[in-house]
């Protein structure tokens, strides 16, 4: 079973990355931005608090990421393992991660981040949010936030699991295939 941690800053090419992993692998993906977006479409009540943050550019409260994380790994059966993306963001997601998976006596294969330089992500975003219709995609304020959010909160996670001897780092930059090729590599040696 591979539960691999996809991470990168907004805009790295997870969301890419995560469907050829999950045509490869046939890997369960859970993404708090999918989870968010369906909380959003139903107009939940989860789902408008996520929408305030995330119209902001902040991340959405611990508390509230960990409790729809949860839920989908409990829910979720005969799966060849799991494909976090954008999840965890902070270290005590990661941790509370670390203690779900236990309880389910799974646990993270290891966390494979996708490097980008900061221009070349802003161009992506905003490429993206021409297509998208995601409003936080389209304000070079916002992204600004996020980027920065980005480093300032959830590259400690980083630092986690290369403590535990889980981390890897890929180029991120260059033809979808070949970043794939790389991502491939690493999981299939775990």
């Amino acid at each position: 079973m591979y539960n691999i941690v996809l991470f990168g800053p907004p805009g790295a090419g997870k969301g890419t990355q995560s469907e050829k992993l999950i045509a490869k692998y046939g890997l369960t993906h859970l993404s708090t931005g999918d989870l968010f977006r369906k909380h959003l479409g139903e107009g939940t009540q989860l789902g408008e608090l996520a929408k305030k943050y995330m119209n902001e550019g902040r991340l959405v409260p611990d508390e509230v990421v960990i409790g729809m994380v949860e839920e989908k790994i409990a829910a979720t059966e005969d799966t060849k393992g799991f494909i976090f993306d954008g999840f965890p963001r902070t270290t005590a997601q990661a941790k509370a991660l670390d203690f779900m998976l236990e309880k389910h006596e799974m646990e993270i294969s290891g966390m494979i981040a996708l490097d980008v330089p900061e221009n070349v992500l802003k161009e992506r975003i905003k490429e993206r949010g021409k297509t998208s219709g995601r409003v936080d995609d389209q304000d070079e304020g916002k992204i600004n936030t996020r980027i920065k959010v980005y480093l300032d909160e959830t590259l400690p996670v980083a630092e986690y699991y290369e403590k535990q001897g889980k981390f890897t780092k890929i180029n991120g930059v260059g033809s979808i295939e070949g970043i794939f090729e790389d991502i491939a590599q690493v999981i299939d040696s775990y």
